[in-house]
């Protein structure tokens, strides 16, 4: 099997760990994968008490922590995408910025990661 083949199998996995282990805690998922346009992709979108969460989900199987993927180039594109997408579906609300790292299949929720 190719490589990407192979993390694209594993991603979509992860993203799948990220789903279950958000909606256990109560959020409820708007969207997955929402592409804006040049900015990129929010992998996922979600409510949980009344604020708007776009969360973007880091994983690995190596010795290298997933969280170092979440890079300042990431989070600008990640809070470009989002304000993008509130203009897109006019929406004027409390947002947060949150990172989900899976590492070897325990998952992490890191709320707020801008400030």
């Amino acid at each position: 099997m190719r490589p990407e083949l192979n993390n694209t199998i594993i991603g979509n996995k992860n993203e799948g760990l990220a789903i279950s282990f958000l909606e256990a805690e109560g959020f409820r998922i708007v969207e997955r994968n929402y592409y804006a346009r040049k900015l990129g992709e929010i992998d996922i979108v979600a409510m949980h008490d009344g604020v708007l969460h776009f969360i973007e989900v880091k994983s690995a199987q190596a010795d290298f922590d997933p969280v170092y993927n979440f890079t300042p180039t990431k989070q600008r594109r990640v809070i470009n995408s989002a304000y993008y997408y509130m203009k897109e579906k006019n929406l004027d609300m409390v947002f947060s910025i949150d990172l989900v790292v899976i590492r070897w299949g325990e998952v992490e929720f890191l709320e707020n990661v801008t400030m």
